[in-house]
């Protein structure tokens, strides 16, 4: 009796043992478990899954199951991690991880995916895979565009074209480089045509005909800026030029003397007239001016003390164009006729020779009229008395009768 209590009590240990064996790791006997509803609300699985395939154990011997499970992770991240560290993907997949867990999906995502969760952070997915042809795309375009703009910066002509055929991420890179040496293109350019133009510049100030170097011969821009610089000297030499032969006609017109320089390009000889004239016309003004003012100090025309006769000319007409010593003589000859006490208004301060002068002419009229007046009356009393006198004479001779 004792011995067959013995021997199933050793069966049962046995039974219990492998029983045990195939539920570590918190599966049972087919390598498998229901998912808990923890897990299900972290979306990490669903239902009931296998580990290592599922379908129990093939021997008698205990099994330690060192498998993940996607409850095994408090977070996706946690997943993600265990899965890049791994070099896990839809071909290798080991732990069963891909999908739901149950081996029944192999898209490269591990366990259940929260909506909205960034895939291509996870290892061999066909995001990221997507992600760095996109990345890739985007730098050799990038490297692309930049050539190009480099270069139609450089000569000034937009086109920033692309190929239709190249992915979207591919002409966004473009763009980036394209934009980007543009920029330096146009920027480098734009030194060199500073250059261009104080080197033509320093050319012009040298001489008149323009020698375009060959560096800037097979660039519009730069050929551009050379010519403008070397006319812009040249102009400046010539406007020197004018200014120098004009102030020097104007000098010999102060003086009156006409001395054209010779064997001068027509354009100097006509700068020298222009400064001639100039002159001569301010001098006629000078002498016009002085006669017009000797005018109110002197009662008749003087020749002036000069010997060129142009500018006695202008001095005569000037003196002969005061128009208003007329109103002067006028007023002063008006005073004297009235037989005002003599007094130089203050407006004719400048000119009292002529004021006077024509107020006594004026007085002596007044004067002489006055004269004449009273000779007049003295005639007329003469006369009356005589009469008077008659006709006393008459009745005197009547009463002695």
């Amino acid at each position: 009796m004792d011995k067959k209590v013995f021997l199933f009590t050793l069966l049962f240990v046995l039974l219990f043992g492998t029983f045990a064996s195939a539920h570590s790791g918190r599966t049972d006997s087919s390598g498998g478990h229901n998912c808990s509803d923890k897990s299900i609300s972290k979306g990490l699985c669903t239902g009931y899954h296998y580990h290592n395939g599922g379908g129990g154990a093939s021997s008698g011997a205990a099994i330690v199951n060192t498998d993940k499970d996607c409850t095994d992770f408090a977070n996706y991240d946690e997943v993600v991690a265990y899965w890049n560290a791994k070099g896990y993907s839809a071909t290798n997949d080991p732990e069963n991880l891909d999908g739901w867990g149950n081996g029944q999906v192999d898209d490269g995502i591990p366990c259940e995916v929260p909506s909205g969760y960034d895939r291509t952070k996870i290892n061999n997915s066909a995001e990221q895979a997507q992600h760095l042809q996109d990345e890739k795309d985007m730098a050799t375009g990038e490297k692309a565009g930049y050539s190009q703009g480099l270069s139609d910066g450089y000569q000034e002509a937009a086109s920033n074209n692309v190929s239709t055929s190249n992915s979207e991420a591919f002409k966004v890179g473009y763009a980036t480089g394209y934009n980007k040496g543009y920029e330096e293109g146009k920027a480098k350019v734009t030194a060199e045509k500073t250059k261009a133009t104080d080197d033509g510049y320093a050319l012009g100030q040298k001489q008149d005909t323009i020698s375009l170097p060959t560096a800037y011969a097979n660039h519009a821009g730069l050929k551009q800026a050379f010519e403008s610089g070397f006319s812009k000297a040249v102009t400046a030499r010539v406007e020197a030029k004018k200014k120098e032969t004009k102030d020097l006609g104007y000098a010999d017109g102060k003086k009156d003397v006409l001395n054209v320089p010779k064997d001068m390009e027509e354009v100097y000889v006509a700068a020298y007239h222009e400064g001639y004239d100039m002159a001569q016309k301010e001098l006629k003004e000078e002498y016009i001016k002085q006669g017009y003012e000797a005018a109110f100090v002197m009662l008749e025309y003087t020749k002036p003390n000069l010997t060129n006769k142009k500018l006695i000319d202008w001095y005569k007409e000037g003196f002969e164009s005061n128009t208003e010593i007329q109103q002067i003589k006028a007023d002063g000859l008006a005073l004297g006729k009235e037989g005002e006490p003599y007094k130089l208004p203050s407006q004719y301060k400048n000119s009292e020779v002529i004021f006077k002068h024509n107020y006594q002419l004026g007085f002596k009229e007044y004067e002489e009229k006055k004269s004449d007046t009273q000779k007049a009356a003295v005639g007329g009393l003469g006369g009356l008395s005589l009469v008077w006198l008659g006709r006393r004479f008459y009745i005197a001779r009547k009463m002695i009768r």
